[in-house]
């Protein structure tokens, strides 16, 4: 059966819904899956992860709820027949959430670029004192581990993007909080008549240093530009900005080393993993610069 058709039948046989449409929609290439659906003229979203993230989902659900209790907007889970935010269906977890009023943000867009950072620090801010047992370690890189040999050069860059890290949380003292985990533009969505922007969708929350979910968003940006993104993030206050300039080059690096870490273990399972043997090599420029 067609991905389409088994999110459908999850959610008529977890919620009773029958959306008017179900549009698949790519979230920065998570490992959910996730679509867009119109429910009573309503805009949804329709995530699905594997049976053993549902605990980091059920923890971004409940994220959300804290946030809306704190005042910020965020997507408001939808429970499911059971009671639960999570049903489960074909041997997978789903999850549906109003989405708050507005639109994606575009992370081309230097003003969205500014709305972006401000939501993100506002996140950051508002989820002070959460805590939930979904909550997971923001990364598992280990420097001795044995899928680092896939490739000839990948151990020792991830090894130096690690002693790096390991150098900068004795040197400084970082601001720790709960991570978004994906914070990719079209994760938020700005209300034109409010001027409010709220979250909508969760990657893997965690808890880290704040400025990891930056270097992420920074990273997803890409070669678009991301100063309005660190200005706008800077502006609130929630981290300071000697930090940030501090930790963001270290951070960035340590991002990469994470996707090549995540890479390089996939490709050790299965040397014919074509895609993660591609997303490994992009990962190289900026772990291995010479």
């Amino acid at each position: 059966m067609a991905d389409d058709a088994v999110a459908l039948a999850a959610l008529r046989g977890g919620w009773q819904h029958v959306p008017d449409r179900l549009d698949p929609v790519a979230l920065g290439g998570t490992a959910a899956t996730t679509w867009v659906a119109r429910i009573a003229e309503a805009c949804h979203l329709v995530t699905r992860v594997p049976l053993g993230k549902r605990m980091r989902l059920e923890a971004g659900l409940t994220a959300a709820c804290h946030l809306a209790g704190r005042g910020v907007a965020a997507g408001e889970p939808v429970r499911a027949l059971s009671g639960a935010f999570v049903s489960e269906h074909d041997g997978a977890a789903y999850a549906l959430v109003r989405c708050p009023p507005g639109r994606p943000l575009a992370a081309g867009d230097p003003i969205d670029q500014q709305w972006w950072g401000d939501a993100l620090a506002r996140l950051h801010a508002g989820m002070d004192g959460f805590a939930h047992a979904g909550l997971a370690p923001w990364h598992r890189v280990r420097p001795e581990a044995p899928h680092l040999d896939v490739e000839p050069w990948v151990r020792a860059a991830v090894s130096a993007a690690y002693a790096a890290l390991t150098r900068l949380c004795v040197t400084d003292r970082l601001t720790y909080g709960v991570l978004h985990g994906r914070p990719w533009a079209a994760a938020f969505r700005l209300d034109p008549a409010t001027g409010r922007t709220g979250v909508v969708s969760w990657g893997p929350a965690a808890h880290g240093p704040l400025v990891a979910d930056l270097a992420a968003a920074v990273t997803h940006a890409g070669d678009l530009g991301t100063e309005e993104l660190v200005d706008g993030y800077a502006a609130t206050g929630t981290v300071h900005r000697d930090e940030i300039d501090a930790a963001l080059p270290v951070l960035l690096r340590f991002h990469w080393a994470t996707r090549a870490d995540a890479a390089a273990r996939r490709l050790a399972a299965d040397p014919r993993d074509d895609g993660s043997r591609a997303t490994l090599a992009a990962t190289r420029p900026a772990l291995d610069p010479s």
